[in-house]
């Protein structure tokens, strides 16, 4: 005797209840979202029919731009300026790793010896992030005068707040396993930070330190706009010169370094990984 089992009824499936609360809310936030962009649209005077009426002034800048001037007498300066650039990308990058790490020590909660060191560290990193690398420049550019010099110390304290903060959260983020062994054999906070922690993260301090040097190099051009040295000081004064076909070799001439020092970051990256 055989016996056939039957298929279980399909239940319907309860209705989602909807929560009025929930709707109403999103509703609103959906409503400022809305509201912001029509305020900053009309702050920032967008206007796509101003673009469409400036087309002959943008082809006139092209066709003074093309072709680029590769001439020795404009291709070598440029090609000097580009390796300034990148010295002061570097530069201001190693340079503020003995700061940046002794920051993101005491930044992070798991490492710092005290509450109001946390806060009081945290809040310098805040301050050295929240003023932009550009205005560093401009205040060593009027104690020191033009040159690279202004764009080393601009990039090393601006990256200082940028890179204390990313490995702060990097050490926060770490296994605790190590360290709370080493804790329970009663090692010194220095002693678990240099045996436990630190080997723990490098491979991702050294990441967060090689993409850092891939955007200080992208900063030191802008930083050249303000007299800070490099290649951006090149660009610069041929745009004041309205010599547009130098002006374009330039920026040719940074596309390459940029480009070259990317791969070269995400190399580095991808071995840590």
């Amino acid at each position: 005797m055989t016996t056939t089992l039957e298929k279980p009824a399909r239940l319907p499936v309860p209705p989602r209840p909807r929560r009025p609360r929930a709707q109403a809310a999103g509703w609103i936030i959906a409503a400022v979202v809305v509201a912001a962009h029509v305020v900053a649209w009309n702050s920032t005077g967008m206007s796509f029919t101003a673009l469409v009426e400036g087309r002959d002034g943008m082809a006139d800048f092209l066709a003074e731009a093309f072709p680029p001037d590769l001439s020795w007498d404009v291709l070598q300066p440029s090609l000097s300026a580009a390796l300034v650039t990148l010295w002061i990308g570097l530069l201001g990058t190693t340079l503020s790793v003995p700061a940046s790490l002794l920051l993101g020590l005491l930044a992070a909660r798991t490492t710092a010896p005290a509450p109001w060191v946390y806060q009081a560290t945290r809040s310098l990193l805040s301050f050295l992030r929240a003023v932009p690398d550009v205005v560093f420049a401009l205040i060593f550019v009027t104690a020191v005068g033009l040159g690279p010099f202004p764009g080393v110390l601009a990039l090393l304290l601006h990256n200082i707040g940028v890179m204390g903060k990313l490995w702060a959260e990097a050490i926060e983020d770490a296994d605790p396993g190590p360290s709370q062994v080493l804790r329970s054999a009663g090692a010194s906070r220095a002693q678990i930070a240099a045996h436990a922690l630190l080997p723990t993260v490098t491979p991702q301090l050294t990441g967060l330190l090689m993409y850092r040097l891939d955007v200080n190099v992208r900063s030191s051009l802008v930083l050249g706009l303000v007299g800070a040295g490099g290649i951006g000081f090149l660009i610069n004064q041929s745009i004041k010169l309205f010599q547009f076909d130098e002006m374009l070799t330039h920026i040719l001439v940074v596309l390459v370094l940029v480009v070259v020092v990317d791969r070269i970051s995400a190399a580095v990256r991808r071995r840590l990984s």
